[in-house]
C-alpha cells in the first residue's frame, strides 16, 4: 500500500485542457471518490495515475516514487473499469490468477491467493465458469477479485457500478466498503453518483470543468459546500437556488422580505440593491400557515411520493426584481399537498448560503 500524490497535474490533448492544475495528496489507505458531472476530467485524472495518459505537466508519486516516466504495468496499480475487462477465453480462476501468473509468482502461491480472496467475495463456486455464464453482479465481483489478488499498492476503480441495477448497486456498494475496511488498499474509486460518493469516501474530490471544486470528507462538501457547483451537485434532491436581492437589511424574494441572518451582515460586505443566489436544502424549507410573517409563496407543480416522505416541487412567483424559481421541499408522508395548491414557506435562515450569482462562488465560505 502507499499514498498517491498529484502535484500541478495539467492533461492537454491538443488545444483542449482536460485537467488542468490538479492538487491531493491520498494518504495511504485510506478510500478517495472523485465525483462530477460528465466530463469533468475525473476518468482523466484516474487514467493518469494508472499510466494509461501521461501528464502534460505536473507531478505524480506513487509513494515515494515519482512515476511521471514509469509505464503502466510497473507502477503497481490495478485498475477495475466500467466493462469489467475480463478475458472471455478463461475461467473465472484463470482470470484471477492472470496477473499474478504474469509476475511469474510461485503457482502454490497463485492457487491460495485465488481460493482467499474468491472466498471473501464470495464466488468460489463461480472459478469453474466462463465470464459469459456469470450475471453481470458476478462478473463485477470477479473483476474486483482479480484486481485484488494481485495486492497492488493502489486500487484504481472507474465507474465499475454503473452497469448494475438499482438493488445490485446497492449491495455491491456495501459490500466494496467493507472489503476496503478488511483489505485497507490505497483506492481512488470514480464515480457521476453522489450517492456513491457520500457513503464510500473518507474523503471526496469534487470536480467541475477539469478543476478540481473542493475537497473534503462527505458531511463537510454536503453541509459547507465551497461554491454553488458543490452545493447543487451534492445532495439528492439538489440544493434549492433562489434569485433575491438585497435592500440593505433583507432578502427580498418574490416581494416577500426575508430578515438577513446577523452572521451574514457581521461577515459579508453586502450593499442595498445588490443582487445574490441564496441556497437552502429541500430538509429545510418549513411550511406554515398563510400569513406568516417571512415566508414566500410557492404553487405546488408536482408530488412525489417516496414512502418515508413526500418531496413537492412548487414554483415561486416572478416579481419585477426576481425571475420564478421552482424548490424542491420534503414533507413527512402525512402532508399531502396536490398539484396547484398554494404553500407558505418558511426559510431556515441558519441554513441558507449565499452566493455570487456571476461566478458561484460562496460569498459566506470560510
Amino acid at each position: 500500500m502507499a499514498r498517491v500524490s498529484l502535484e500541478g497535474i495539467t492533461r492537454r490533448f491538443n488545444a483542449t485542457t482536460a485537467i488542468e492544475d490538479i492538487t491531493f495528496d491520498v494518504p495511504d489507505g485510506q478510500f478517495w471518490v472523485m465525483v462530477g458531472p460528465s466530463g469533468c476530467g475525473k476518468s482523466t485524472i484516474l487514467r493518469t495515475i494508472a499510466g494509461l495518459e501521461a501528464a502534460t505537466s505536473g507531478d505524480l508519486y506513487i509513494g515515494d516514487r515519482l512515476v511521471n516516466d514509469v509505464p503502466a504495468r510497473a507502477r503497481d496499480v490495478a485498475m477495475v473499469f466500467q466493462n469489467y475487462a475480463l478475458y472471455p477465453h478463461m475461467t473465472v480462476a484463470e482470470n484471477l490468477a492472470f496477473g499474478l501468473r504474469m509476475r511469474q509468482a510461485d503457482p502454490k502461491t497463485i492457487q491460495a491467493r485465488v481460493e482467499v480472496v474468491a472466498r471473501s467475495l464470495d464466488i468460489g463456486h463461480l472459478l469453474d465458469r466462463k465470464p459469459r455464464q456469470l450475471s453481470g453482479g458476478q462478473q463485477q465481483r470477479v473483476a474486483l477479485a482479480r484486481a485484488i489478488a494481485r495486492q497492488p499498492q493502489v486500487f484504481l476503480l472507474d465507474e465499475p457500478l454503473s452497469n448494475l441495477d438499482a438493488q445490485l448497486r446497492d449491495d455491491t456498494r456495501a459490500e466494496l466498503k467493507q472489503l476496503h475496511q478488511r483489505v485497507g488498499i490505497t483506492t481512488i474509486y470514480v464515480t457521476h453518483d453522489q450517492v456513491e460518493a457520500m457513503t464510500l469516501a473518507d474523503q471526496i474530490v469534487v470536480l467541475n470543468r477539469g478543476q478540481v471544486q473542493q475537497i473534503g470528507d462527505p458531511q463537510a462538501i454536503y453541509s459547507q459546500p465551497a461554491n454553488q457547483m458543490v452545493a447543487t451537485f451534492m445532495g439528492s434532491p439538489p440544493m434549492n437556488i433562489l434569485s433575491a436581492l438585497y435592500d440593505g437589511t433583507c432578502f427580498q424574494i418574490d416581494a416577500q422580505l426575508i430578515p438577513c441572518p446577523v452572521r451574514f451582515q457581521a461577515r459579508l460586505h453586502l450593499y442595498s440593491g445588490q443582487r445574490l443566489n441564496l441556497g437552502i436544502r429541500p430538509e429545510h424549507l418549513q411550511v406554515v400557515a398563510d400569513g406568516s410573517t417571512h415566508a414566500i409563496a410557492a404553487e405546488v407543480t408536482l408530488v412525489e411520493p417516496l414512502g418515508r416522505e413526500i418531496l413537492i416541487r412548487a414554483k415561486v412567483a416572478a416579481s419585477d426584481r426576481a425571475p420564478s424559481s421552482i424548490v424542491s421541499i420534503q414533507l413527512p408522508p402525512d402532508l399531502r399537498p396536490q398539484v396547484g395548491d398554494r404553500l407558505c414557506l418558511q426559510l431556515d435562515g441558519d441554513r441558507l448560503f449565499v452566493f455570487d450569482p456571476a461566478t458561484g462562488a460562496r460569498l459566506d465560505y470560510v
